[in-house]
């Protein structure tokens, strides 16, 4: 098991408790997310922007269009701060000030390096692509050298990281739990609908069998 760096940085600070720093854990996180949001300063003032990513062991792997501001930026090796969020369940208590969220969420703190060999931005591609949707990759045609010129890929490692959990139900004053008020949890879960073909698929092309078990 590697280690994941424990730092100021991540320390979770308000309610402590539901902090995790062992790497078993934030990859769960990871590999369960389909969306991460890169924090980074610009010129113009701080960015938060939404992205796909995929887990390559240790690191994360982004990408992107080569004309992506975002991507110019950190592959010039600025700090970024990464950040991932499952919403699991509302939670639903007897006063408005105490209702919260079930969430499992993770922080990343460090600097990405620029993928440039050929044969490692493909394999990094091909990480993204089973993050999404497995089996996806040998079935699709692969990039060409003119799309992946165009593309830029990033690694940023998962070294400085942790999770922060909140499960169970809604904790509420005492005395509140003799209100006539329902409380209790709402559960969140993403599920996936039946594929939608494209009106140009090519006759007779049925779904593959790989599609509903794409998590």
């Amino acid at each position: 098991m590697r280690n994941v760096e424990r730092t100021e940085r991540t320390r979770v600070k308000r309610l402590p408790d539901r902090g995790h720093y062992d790497a078993e854990t934030i990859d769960a996180i990871l590999d369960e997310a389909f969306i991460c949001h890169v924090g980074f300063n610009t010129e113009q003032g701080p960015a938060v922007i939404p992205t796909l990513f995929g887990r390559d062991g240790s690191d994360l792997i982004i990408h992107g269009s080569a004309a992506s501001r975002m991507l110019r930026d950190l592959s010039k090796g600025i700090d970024v701060c990464v950040t991932v969020t499952l919403v699991d369940g509302l939670v639903l208590a007897r006063s408005a000030f105490h209702h919260s969220m079930n969430y499992r969420s993770v922080v990343i703190f460090g600097t990405a390096e620029l993928i440039t060999e050929k044969e490692e931005k493909v394999r990094a591609l091909e990480i993204l692509s089973e993050h999404i949707i497995r089996h996806r990759w040998k079935d699709a045609r692969p990039p060409s050298d003119k799309e992946l010129k165009g593309t830029t890929v990033l690694r940023l490692p998962i070294e400085e990281a942790s999770a922060k959990i909140r499960v169970g139900p809604p904790k509420d004053d005492e005395e509140d739990y003799s209100l006539p008020i329902w409380a209790g949890i709402v559960p969140i879960q993403t599920t996936f609908g039946t594929p939608i073909a494209d009106e140009r698929n090519l006759e007779g092309i049925e779904p593959p069998e790989y599609l509903p078990q794409t998590r």
